[in-house]
């Protein structure tokens, strides 16, 4: 059981006691992600990975700081998504105080929503815990925080636009509506998501709207196997004596996992 927690990648902390919500929010996710786990197009969708930012430059632009945008990559801090300046050499961000985000997709529990395939993420090395990334309904902010902070927001379903990794870029809702908003150099850019289609027409106030593409990059970490998936270490799946099967994770060793990570609660 240790083993397979720390096959996750995450040296997940203890957490305080879990309450029956939380237990109930378990049962639910992990039935629904058992029956996501015969798919194996779900399976790939449980690898690690970092998104980068790509921007269309338009000749012209009387924005200065919109170069700032390419080849960036997407962190968390303050409870946002922000996009910044990534070093080329070692695919981090170049401020080492910043986290990038390193998430994978993961069925989101909830009885009174259809299925809804979510999106987590560390937010922290240390510790490394989990959060659910959900747009705010009121401010259209991409945001993160327990299912408990995201339940009443837009938390999916996330997907991606192809398996192929170098061209794959998240989706919600079947749309690239991603946007960077300009808030200030001392704040820098945040990650939007432009529910209307529409600009952020009514929720920029002035400030400046780009659109940008969030492409996957997995963590180069990972063994992967034929399905593009490593032996251990992603959630829903442990090793087996044959290196290409597979067989789904305990109710009881899910629940536990689920319980550490805190992001059911």
């Amino acid at each position: 059981m240790v083993d397979f927690i720390m096959g996750l990648g995450l040296a997940l902390p203890i957490t305080s006691a879990v309450g029956v919500a939380t237990v109930t929010g378990v049962g639910q996710g992990v039935s629904e992600q058992q029956r996501q786990n015969a798919d194996s197009s779900n399976q790939v969708r449980m690898l690690k990975f970092h998104l980068d930012v790509r921007v269309e430059t338009k000749s012209g632009s009387k924005n200065r700081r919109r170069g700032e945008l390419q080849d960036a990559i997407v962190t968390l801090h303050d409870d946002k998504l922000w996009l910044e300046a990534k070093d080329p050499e070692t695919g981090q961000p170049k401020n080492p105080a910043r986290h990038p985000f390193t998430g994978f997709y993961v069925a989101y529990p909830d009885t009174d929503r259809d299925h809804t395939r979510g999106l987590v993420s560390t937010i922290s090395r240390d510790p490394p815990v989990l959060n659910w990334i959900y747009v705010n309904k009121d401010t259209l902010e991409c945001k993160y925080s327990s299912r408990s902070g995201s339940i009443a927001h837009h938390v999916g379903s996330f997907d991606w636009t192809t398996e192929e990794n170098e061209n794959s870029r998240i989706t919600l809702d079947e749309y690239e509506g991603f946007v960077a908003v300009d808030e200030g150099e001392k704040k820098g850019w945040a990650l939007y998501f432009d529910m209307e289609d529409d600009g952020l027409k009514d929720y920029k106030k002035g400030r400046t709207v780009c659109e940008v593409s969030l492409v996957r990059r997995l963590l180069e970490t990972q063994d992967l196997n034929k399905w593009g998936l490593k032996e251990e270490g992603n959630i829903g799946f442990k090793k087996t004596r044959e290196a290409e099967h597979f067989e789904e994770i305990t109710y009881d060793e899910t629940k536990a996992i689920l319980q550490i990570a805190d992001i059911w609660a």
